[in-house]
């Protein structure tokens, strides 16, 4: 049987064994799910055991568990290390759900709910990619899994489980489906991603809240401050204007600016499909240079003082941001979140008092193109999408990432099948139904171009 038909015999059980995935809401955020963690965790375990694996176990950390998985054919074969994350991001605003986010549907030729692609969808085309290559007789290669319970809320656990578990985690490359595709047109691997740092703000003004008729105007309000505080963050020329933050940006070479230029994209479509009339950014680069290869600032959240139901005339006490830099590889994230604490503590005001919690973060990537399992990875995934895929910088950010390469060595290859329009981490979160088999092809395909590439 080839690797087509051993997918195509068996694709009913693949969806369903994702389904009893997605089932789990397993929302790492929320302390209420841990059961939820744990339950889901132990499903995974089955699911490892029943494709092929020999072992698969539900390891402990600091924080959710971790599940751990092999296959061993021989100590002289090379090792590849399965990355993927079981947590999901939490499903609200519930009320913009077509469905249930934890039921999942087939509809107009996609899964529908929360996990399909990020990352439940994406595991499991990297479980079942792996069980095809098996039964097909094309793995000649160690397999171990790691699945972590934490990716959602910056891997806090997942640096130490690694230093503590160096041996076990022992391999020569890594694989990771957690990323996504320029288009379904455009098949690509991603070759980057950009760094990030964290940080939750708190400014304070009075002691309490105070009637802001009789105080307004007389003292400082913490929403005000705050507001002007990030505002002044980014210029009218979308730059960051934090002192020493561009210090170890890298400029894009000519080279690499051709060959973004050449990656298909269409304005129009990009700002249609999210509404906008207009796109700001950086002066001086592209769309897609802005959104891939240069470091950015952004308020992920601000609240404060009275947002309920009616009017409230009231000038508070406490105002608060979350608040977020994207960044490019060598701009390391330790010290960009000095700097901008550094650089808060020294600019406010003295009528407000400032607290700057650095959250987390991690470093860029970058993924050399001429290794042997790259260009492997490369091979199969022009064999399944019928085209040779591109090879780009992604925006988003993996912490983890960078923790394997100087915990573990290991240099990781990022093999997603993602999609704009699958909205992860938004309400009607989606995967296509051809991704996903298409996935698990390329993923055998890459098993079955690594037994090729032993027997020359």
């Amino acid at each position: 049987m080839s690797v087509k038909a051993y997918i195509e015999s068996n694709k009913e059980r693949f969806l369903e064994e994702l389904f009893s995935l997605i089932r789990i809401p397993s929302i790492s955020a929320k302390q209420e799910h841990r059961p939820d963690m744990e339950a889901c965790a132990r499903r995974w375990t089955e699911v490892l055991l029943s494709s092929g694996a020999d072992k698969a176990v539900v390891m402990p950390t600091k924080g959710h568990p971790v599940v751990y998985g092999e296959k061993l054919i021989s100590k002289e074969a090379p090792t590849v290390l399965v990355y993927a994350h079981y947590d999901v991001m939490p499903a609200e605003p519930l009320d913009l759900w077509q469905s249930d986010p934890f039921e999942p549907v087939i509809r107009d030729g996609r899964i529908w709910a929360r996990g399909a692609d990020d990352d439940k969808g994406q595991g499991m085309i990297q479980v079942k990619g792996f069980e095809t290559a098996l039964r097909e007789g094309l793995l000649q290669c160690n397999v171990k899994f790691i699945f972590e319970g934490e990716e959602e809320i910056g891997s806090p656990s997942l640096e130490d489980f690694c230093k503590e578990n160096k041996e076990l985690l022992k391999a020569d490359i890594i694989l990771v489906s957690d990323t996504s595709m320029v288009s379904a047109e455009t098949p690509s691997l991603t070759t980057g991603l950009r760094g990030l740092a964290y940080w939750e703000v708190e400014v304070t003004g009075p002691n309490r809240d105070l009637h802001s008729g009789h105080f307004g105007g007389a003292v400082a309000n913490p929403i005000n401050v705050l507001c002007k505080l990030m505002a002044d963050i980014v210029d009218s020329d979308g730059r960051i204007t934090i002192p020493g933050f561009y210090d170890d940006v890298e400029d894009l070479s000519p080279a690499e600016r051709e060959m973004i230029a050449q990656i298909p994209f269409d304005e129009e479509k990009y700002k249609a499909a999210i509404d906008v009339e207009a796109l700001f950014g950086e002066k001086g680069y592209s769309t897609l240079e802005r959104n891939s290869c240069r470091p950015t600032f952004d308020i992920c959240g601000i609240w404060g003082g009275y947002t309920g139901e009616g009017s409230k005339t009231v000038l508070p006490s406490k105002a608060y941001a979350k608040v977020s830099c994207r960044l490019v590889p060598h701009q390391d994230y330790q010290k960009i979140s000095d700097l901008f604490e550094a650089y808060i503590n020294r600019v406010a005001p003295d009528y407000v008092k400032i607290k700057v919690r650095p959250t987390h973060g991690g470093q860029g990537y970058v993924c050399p193109i001429d290794m042997p399992a790259y260009q492997i990875a490369e091979k199969a995934v022009g064999i399944a999408f019928g085209k040779k895929p591109l090879a780009v910088r992604r925006g988003g950010s993996i912490p983890i990432i960078s923790t394997f390469e100087e915990v573990l060595g290991l240099k990781t290859i990022l093999m997603g099948f993602g999609l704009e329009q699958n909205a992860i981490h938004s309400p009607n979160e989606s995967c296509r139904l051809d991704f996903f088999y298409q996935g698990i092809e390329a993923v055998a395909e890459f098993y079955k171009g690594l037994m090729l590439s032993l027997s020359e």
